[in-house]
């Protein structure tokens, strides 16, 4: 979207929202927080947690921000701005978002697809809006923004203009997809796996099947919902489906609606021929692992779902490249690669980022793992578990977090790298270990900040002065 473009005007935020405003503002994006601000945004101040928009809202007028969105009176008081034309007074700004979201969409003529899913949902949405881009003006979720304010986020910065919009929707208890959805209004849902991340907020497999299906049972009879073949749950799934919305499986057998024949994967990429209701492609990605040769035919799946010639698509995907934390890669200090999944983590993505791995030629094959969160009661079983694929590919093994230690005592004597309790101290232990032409897989949830580690490794190697020769 230009920076130029009017995605708002004052007559639109009042009847979105039943606010009052009474400066005559035009509006070109949607922010809620300062750091990323742009000249002529709608700042909304958002109640979080840790933190109260409302406490910048003069800061966020300085920045230049076009309009204030804020309901807390005295907030509003003491940065004087009572009687200012740039405020948006609301009765409360998360509600006030959400409305934001549904007035657009509602008034939204493109195609909207919604993507969900235990492991592998950013990337798909990342690929799907690669491929969609040759077809018309895409507009997608920014980062993970799939949450109950990452989604009406989304819905709000939306351009009437664009052709499709992609919106991330992710979850961790009981209950949360629905009312996103409900918000979407998706005309092709997208599931890309099911597992068991949140196992522990969930409780079963059968549980996350089911909250991911509420996804689908939101499609209109025009719809179409894409997960990969013989899914857990898959009945669940099957029973969500309103009447007449058909369910197209992607993978490599021949019952297959989105089929992949000739797969071949390498240290360079992935190379498999498609077959979809829509018309057949030759597909070749850039980026190893054949998880993203699954995503990427899921998202060329979605394309042929919107009735359109996948191959324009397909030859867009060629292009594309992950983002750091998920599975970007790059030299570390040393000459050591490093395959970067930083970002989150779950037991079958450490899986599916240890076989992208091993199809790296490399001296050796190192993997630094922090622990995998919201698991609860099943935490310590998940963590053993990776023990069997790690010893396969003989992959020598460092790591940090309490769970994790589960883990390290599992493995054979010969792959235990290392171990600490955070990543900062796991990093001086992992540091002298590296050595030159070595691969590097670091990856854990969010919460046991992997990032930490990098940054350390990242850092330039020190070198030792020579002491003085003697005379």
């Amino acid at each position: 979207m230009s920076d130029t473009t009017i995605l708002w005007t004052r007559k639109d935020l009042q009847a979105a929202t039943g606010g009052q405003l009474a400066g005559d503002v035009k509006v070109h994006g949607v922010c809620i927080d300062t750091r990323t601000l742009k000249t002529g945004d709608l700042f909304i101040a958002l109640i979080g947690h840790n933190s109260d928009g409302h406490r910048y809202l003069g800061q966020a007028l300085e920045a230049g921000a076009s309009c204030v969105m804020a309901h807390d009176e005295a907030a509003i008081s003491t940065a004087g701005l009572t009687d200012d034309p740039r405020l948006l007074k609301v009765d409360d700004t998360m509600q006030a978002l959400e409305a934001l979201g549904r007035h657009r969409r509602s008034r939204f003529g493109g195609r909207v697809i919604a993507v969900t899913g235990s492991v592998g949902k950013t990337t798909t949405k990342n690929m799907l809006a690669t491929a969609l881009a040759p077809y018309g003006q895409v507009h997608a979720s920014v980062a993970s923004f799939n949450n109950h304010w990452g989604v009406p986020l989304t819905l709000a910065r939306l351009p009437e203009e664009a052709a499709f919009c992609i919106s991330e929707v992710g979850m961790n208890h009981p209950g949360e997809i629905a009312p996103l959805a409900a918000q979407i209004r998706p005309d092709i849902g997208i599931i890309s796996t099911i597992g068991n991340a949140h196992l522990g907020h969930m409780g079963s497999i059968d549980a996350i099947a089911k909250e991911k299906a509420t996804l689908f049972a939101v499609l209109p009879s025009s719809g179409i919902a894409l997960c990969p073949e013989a899914p857990q749950g898959l009945a669940l799934l099957n029973e969500a489906l309103p009447e007449g919305v058909p369910l197209w499986q992607a993978g490599t057998a021949d019952s297959s609606a989105i089929r992949m024949t000739g797969l071949a994967c390498t240290a360079e990429g992935s190379r498999f021929h498609l077959t979809t209701p829509r018309g057949d492609t030759d597909v070749e990605l850039t980026a190893p692992g054949p998880h993203l040769a699954r995503n990427a035919a899921l998202a060329l799946g979605a394309i042929a779902a919107l009735g359109l010639d996948p191959k324009a698509g397909a030859e867009a995907l060629c292009h594309f490249r992950p983002e750091a934390g998920r599975g970007q890669q790059r030299l570390l200090p040393g000459n050591v690669t490093l395959l970067d999944e930083s970002y989150n983590a779950s037991g079958p993505s450490i899986c599916a980022a240890i076989e992208t791995m091993a199809l790296m030629p490399a001296r050796r094959h190192l993997a630094a793992l922090g622990d995998i969160r919201e698991l609860g009661q099943f935490a310590d079983a998940e963590h053993r578990a990776l023990a069997g694929p790690l010893t396969e590919h003989d992959i020598l093994t460092f790591c940090c977090g309490s769970h994790m230690k589960s883990l390290y005592e599992a493995l054979p004597r010969s792959l235990q790298g290392g171990y600490a309790e955070t990543s900062a101290q796991l990093a001086s232990l992992l540091r002298p270990a590296l050595q030159d032409g070595d691969v590097l897989l670091v990856k854990g949830s969010l919460g046991s900040n992997m990032r930490a580690l990098i940054a350390l490794l990242e850092q330039p190697v020190p070198t030792t002065p020579h002491a003085p020769e003697s005379a």
